[in-house]
């Protein structure tokens, strides 16, 4: 399906500034596509500011820079741009710390 790479962050804690940490590679598959429309039309009806959409590691293929070390969790963050237009970006924790990371985000009629 698509084969993502994103520029990646680093956030410490609530008041520090987020750091790049390079780019993820990640895999988003079919099923996990139509999760995130499902999502997008979630919210559209709802209104509700995001929903989080389960990540299977296993499918995901994630590569993240080797500094960040293991994430402990991973999810997608789906909401809506200004335009009503659904985006969404991987979430997760680091294992070490419980630092967040996440990617940037991508729009979702962008995937093939």
């Amino acid at each position: 399906m698509n084969n993502l790479s994103i520029e990646g962050w680093y956030k410490k804690g609530a008041e520090e500034q987020s750091t790049p940490v390079g780019f993820m590679e990640f895999y988003v598959s079919e099923p996990v596509h139509l999760r995130l429309e499902q999502a997008e039309e979630q919210l559209q009806k709802t209104h509700a500011a995001e929903v989080m959409v389960d990540v299977d590691m296993a499918t995901l293929d994630l590569k993240i820079p080797d500094a960040c070390g293991a994430l402990s969790d991973c999810q997608f963050r789906v909401y809506l741009s200004d335009d009503q237009r659904g985006q969404f970006h991987l979430v997760g924790h680091l294992a070490r710390d419980g630092s967040l990371i996440y990617s940037n985000a991508v729009m979702i009629d962008q995937l093939g």
